[in-house]
């Protein structure tokens, strides 16, 4: 099992509970759940705590973050946007420290599991509906009919715009489970090489050098993901945030 590629994604009971026919146990995902949203609340109580006119490390990263989510979302969904900032900061940090917390070893990628990347994206679409059409009533169902479209091309658009849609929070959920279980999936296939080869001899230990290299490549690849795809998802997120602030194309 130690060399099993896809045994680390396996969600296993730490607290095992039925309630009602209803397996509701505590698991290694939603540990690393908890432990994700208390080190992500933990780190920005301790650096905005002493806040000072020279910012320490801490507080400069806070402010960094904050400025940098803050900034996403200005330029994609402008200043009304900012009333939805704790939405996007929140996901970006938990996805973000999410992300990093699979790079450990012996630790669990939240993120690597549909359920849970699907979770997060019908929160986000779900949002967009109900602010959409709290906001604009029946004026959100513009977003399916762009602007300047004749009758007879809007019997194809709105369809085709409609599918679009429907399709966000697939997209939105699957490219970031994706791309996570694949790299994990390589970086764990790469270190099986090392430990193989390794068995075999003084010739295995010179030949397990190539898959080495590769192994420390991917995992500095890996950090880059971790963030790219947190961003990716808080981008999205402010872009669909700002189909319901203006639904008009």
């Amino acid at each position: 099992m130690k060399n099993d590629p896809i045994h680390q994604f396996q969600i296993t009971d730490l607290l095992p509970l039925e309630v009602g026919g209803y397996n509701v146990s505590f698991t290694n995902s939603a540990l690393f759940m908890v432990l994700t949203v208390l080190l992500s609340s933990a780190f920005l109580i301790m650096s905005t705590s002493g806040r000072g006119l020279i910012p320490t490390r801490l507080q400069s990263i806070s402010e960094m973050t904050y400025e940098f989510v803050a900034n996403m979302l200005r330029d994609s969904a402008g200043s009304e946007g900012m009333k939805f900032f704790p939405l996007v900061f929140s996901l970006f940090v938990f996805i973000l420290i999410g992300n990093l917390f699979g790079m450990f070893p012996y630790f669990f990628t939240i993120t690597s599991h549909i359920i849970v990347t699907a979770a997060l994206a019908l929160l986000v679409i779900g949002i967009v509906i109900v602010y959409g059409f709290w906001k604009h009533g029946l004026g959100f169902l513009k977003l399916f009919v762009p602007s300047g479209v004749p009758p007879v091309l809007a019997v194809i658009i709105v369809p085709i715009e409609v599918l679009s849609f429907i399709s966000r929070p697939l997209s939105l959920s699957v490219r970031l489970f994706a791309n996570m279980l694949a790299g994990h999936i390589t970086l764990k296939v790469f270190a099986g090489f090392i430990v193989s080869l390794s068995a075999l001899g003084i010739g295995g230990v010179i030949g397990s050098i190539l898959p080495l290299a590769f192994t420390v490549a991917l995992t500095a690849l890996e950090f880059l993901v971790a963030f790219l795809q947190a961003y990716v998802f808080a981008i999205l997120t402010c872009m669909y945030l700002n189909d319901a602030i203006h639904p008009s194309h």
